[in-house]
């Protein structure tokens, strides 16, 4: 594709040689001839300073800063290079899938994202999901490592996707993500908002901060005539449906507030939950077979994506009944040699454990036994009101290691454990931890694994000296309930 041609379709103006444009980089050490280089400053590393090494294996144009010192290739230059960069690229990726919808919030981006997958494919759409647990389609999983990939990452597996006949794409939209401008480029027909609570105060200046970021989603990211998702049962959601028609999207609301699917009763059983759903003037009552409300209302979230992105009702909502739990969320990791449930979840901020807790409750007849952890190199603020959470909603509480990182895991557990009161137990090995917890749960109890969920390591130190360490919770925890484990 030659450069005019490209500029032209991104329009950004353009004045100088015409070349061939054969891809894009944001990493010098994958410049080719006929390469646009993305010369970003980042928290570690300066983009800028590899300019000239880009530009000496072949680039042709440098999109950085108007400061930024090119030459010998074209400078496209912006006060946003992320954002000049996605639109450059963005007609050099193609094609891309004909739907997309996108979904942010602080929890629930990865199982909302997965089950309007599964949605679709019940559907009969060629569909695929991009996140946390990576590309997601129907017969293969690729591990990306991010919640939402680099933008180069990203398109490029927009335009993989198609031309393998995907249709139908659904990918999380991280505050980070959103902030680096890292899903520019295609426009979603729809996006949704799950919910806001404290996460990443180590990246961002305050909530309010926070909850900007997310809402580039509704205010830039989704095409003119778009439609926003909303659970309206957030404290947040009055805001996000602010944002929405102040940007003139159509309006979705989902939840017990909701207004297009309003949740009018919900009642825990067994390995699932009853839903009464209101809908269009219909009434549907169905089995969701996963437990715990914030299932529910990642379940009713992604029906909406679908029913705005051109699903058929009836079709939506039976689906609903074929759900099946997403890879470490809430996920039955196995059945100790006494009969109790061991439970594999996500959760990793005070809200999403409290939620996990409260999903768990209902189906506890003995005791419920917490073992969760705080990451390092993270938002410190959030570690003692996770201990507080554990502290009131379990009935055995164990502080572990979750990802030290760079930071002394001890200091880490103190810091969970000036949250809790008194018998809160610390037991710094993560698979010591978890032993412990099963071999302690009897009939009647559950065991809750909290703060890993998917992840197969764990990482320890940061720099040249971080070590990932092979850990996934579901194994260990099928190794530590015995030949009975499931």
């Amino acid at each position: 594709m030659k450069l005019s041609a490209l500029c032209a379709a991104a329009d950004v103006s353009f004045a100088g040689a015409d070349s061939h444009v054969t891809g894009f980089a944001i990493d010098h050490r994958k410049v080719a001839p006929g390469t646009i280089f993305g010369a970003f400053r980042g928290a570690k590393f300066n983009g800028e300073d590899y300019i000239a090494a880009a530009v000496e294996a072949g680039a042709i144009a440098i999109v950085a800063h108007p400061d930024a010192q090119v030459e010998g290739a074209v400078h496209f230059a912006d006060s946003e290079p992320r954002r000049l960069f996605a639109r450059l690229a963005a007609p050099f990726f193609q094609p891309v899938p004909e739907t997309l919808v996108a979904v942010t919030g602080t929890n629930g981006k990865t199982s909302t994202v997965e089950l309007t997958r599964q949605i679709w494919r019940m559907a009969g759409q060629r569909a695929a999901s991009i996140g946390t647990l990576g590309v997601t389609t129907s017969d293969e999983t690729v591990f990306t490592g991010l919640t939402t990939p680099d933008i180069v990452t990203f398109l490029a597996n927009l335009t993989g996707l198609a031309r393998e006949g995907v249709t139908h794409v659904a990918y999380e939209a991280s505050s980070h993500g959103l902030s680096q401008f890292r899903i520019e480029g295609p426009r979603v027909a729809a996006a949704a908002f799950t919910n806001l609570s404290r996460d990443h105060l180590d990246y961002h200046a305050d909530m309010d901060d926070y909850f900007a970021a997310k809402m580039r989603l509704f205010d830039e990211v989704v095409v003119e005539g778009g439609t926003a998702v909303i659970w309206a049962d957030d404290p947040w959601s009055d805001k996000a449906i602010a944002h929405a028609q102040q940007r003139g999207l159509k309006t979705f609301t989902v939840g017990a507030k909701g207004t297009e699917i309003r949740l009018s009763g919900r009642k825990p059983g067994g390995l699932g939950q009853k839903l009464e759903l209101e809908h269009d003037g219909k009434t549907y009552v169905l089995e969701l077979p996963l437990i715990g409300a914030y299932q529910a209302a990642n379940s009713l979230v992604a029906a909406g994506l679908v029913l705005a992105s051109g699903g058929e009702p009836h079709a939506t909502f039976d689906a609903l009944k074929r759900l099946v739990t997403v890879r470490g969320r809430l996920e039955r990791a196995a059945i100790s040699s006494v009969g109790a449930p061991v439970y594999v979840d996500y959760a990793h901020t005070p809200d999403a454990l409290e939620a996990a807790i409260a999903a768990l409750r209902p189906h506890v007849e003995g005791r419920l036994i917490v073992v969760f952890g705080a990451g390092g190199d993270r938002d410190q603020g959030k570690r003692p009101e996770m201990g507080r959470v554990a502290s009131v909603g379990a009935d055995v509480a164990i502080v572990t290691d979750d990802n030290p990182r760079g930071e002394d895991p001890a200091a880490i557990r103190a810091m969970v454990l000036a949250g809790m009161g008194e018998g809160a137990r610390e037991i710094g090995d993560r698979r010591e931890a978890i032993g412990a917890a099963i071999a302690e749960a009897g009939h009647g109890d559950i065991v809750l694994i909290a703060g890993k969920g998917h992840e197969q390591g764990q990482i320890i130190g940061s720099g040249d000296s971080v070590r990932v360490l092979p850990f996934d919770d579901v194994t260990v925890a099928r190794e530590m309930s015995g030949p009975q484990g499931r």
